[in-house]
């Protein structure tokens, strides 16, 4: 990939600035695409973008930045995407727009604010710009391994970078909108993480076809060049519909809940909501449960794992050990400490409680077929 380093002006780069939100931001007299399809969102914050401003005005050098070169098919122009820069030129431009204001002799200053002199010294600035030219595959080589101005990209936007194309763009119009689509439908529902950093969509694609870098790498390339991303968007929809209608009263346990797979296996189930929620409200108030959130999934599988029941302490089962003389109550053996573990005698299904009258020690071997 060829790379020649260019010194270019702020008031180059804030001419024709558009910002149309998810629909696009160009500038650079419409000649470079700011937020190209693979770049992750707009996430500085108004902290992060006035830092860059002060850095500007005080004559400090910013991060370089990469910007991809090509041909306007239509005019022949040179045109640009950005590779690396998205949060600093987008702070800029945003500023120079008149979107927020930085503190310059202790007073908070909007751009037509500033001194003329303030006001040219800031225009006048000079970017460093690496434009870069090379194949699609080498340019998003590159892109991976890049940091902006210290934010490490997520796995997700990495993926983005890689897989770009159009099911791309209509699942981010999804799944990458703060209280919108799908984080809109589903925030009591899942924990969506910071949705403009692509958690959201990560876990849709989770849910939709499979756990992990390497099953999520194959989803997004056998829908690459798909035409919308309906399928994902109507299965996810469809789940979250399906938890809201049997387990409609709110908690904070809702959003850590493994949705996706108790819909495969239940969503043809004649449950009762009513009943349900009689049976969660119970679990809930049960402090022998540990794990609230497993109680969703119980009360549908009925396996009692999930729900973190409370174990005995080191102290009770020593009790018990002394009490029993080593001696395994179900085949009669004599065993160490280490080889036995403790066991309710009257299970927690039948009211047992994690209290030391109700622990005996089995030894290991009996301990597991006892479950």
């Amino acid at each position: 990939m060829k790379i020649d380093l260019h010194h270019i002006p702020v008031r180059d780069l804030v001419e024709g600035y558009i910002n149309s939100g998810y629909d696009g931001v160009v500038g650079y007299g419409g000649a470079l695409d700011i937020r190209p399809k693979f770049q992750r969102e707009f996430v500085y914050d108004t902290a992060k973008q006035q830092a860059v401003i002060t850095t500007i005005l005080s004559g400090f050098p910013l991060n370089v930045m990469y910007w991809s070169k090509g041909t306007d098919p239509a005019s022949g122009d040179p045109s640009f995407e950005m590779l690396d820069g998205q949060q600093r030129s987008m702070s800029i431009c945003e500023y120079v727009k008149g979107s927020f204001s930085v503190v310059v002799g202790g007073n908070p200053k909007n751009f037509d604010n500033l001194s003329g002199t303030d006001q040219e010294r800031l225009l006048d600035y000079q970017l460093m710009v690496y434009h870069c030219e090379g194949s699609e595959d080498e340019q998003l080589a590159w892109f991976e391994v890049i940091n902006i101005a210290g934010l490490t990209l997520r796995p997700q936007e990495l993926r983005n970078a890689v897989y770009t194309g159009l099911w791309l763009t209509d699942a981010k119009r999804y799944f990458s909108r703060e209280n919108q689509g799908a984080h809109k439908l589903a925030k009591d529902y899942v924990a969506a993480g910071e949705v403009n950093r692509q958690d959201l969509l990560q876990r849709a694609m989770e849910w939709h076809g499979g756990k992990g870098d390497v099953a999520i790498k194959e989803y997004m390339n056998l829908h690459r060049n798909d035409a919308n991303a309906n399928a994902i968007w109507t299965y996810f929809k469809s789940v979250i519909d399906w938890a809201k209608l049997i387990f409609s009263v709110q908690r904070k346990e809702l959003r850590t809940v493994p949705w996706n797979a108790l819909y495969d296996k239940y969503n043809q189930a004649p449950l009762d909501a009513v009943v349900l929620e009689e049976r969660v409200k119970a679990l809930m108030s049960d402090e022998e449960v540990q794990k609230k959130s497993g109680i969703y999934t119980y009360v549908l599988t009925g396996e009692e794992h999930t729900l973190g029941l409370r174990t005995f302490t080191d102290n009770q089962k020593r009790e018990a050990y002394e009490r029993q003389d080593g001696i395994c109550p179900k085949c009669g053996d004599h065993f160490k400490l280490e080889e036995m573990d403790g066991d309710h005698i009257i299970p927690w299904s039948k009211q047992g409680k994690t209290t030391s009258d109700n622990c005996q020690m089995l030894c290991i071997r009996d301990n597991r077929s006892n479950r």
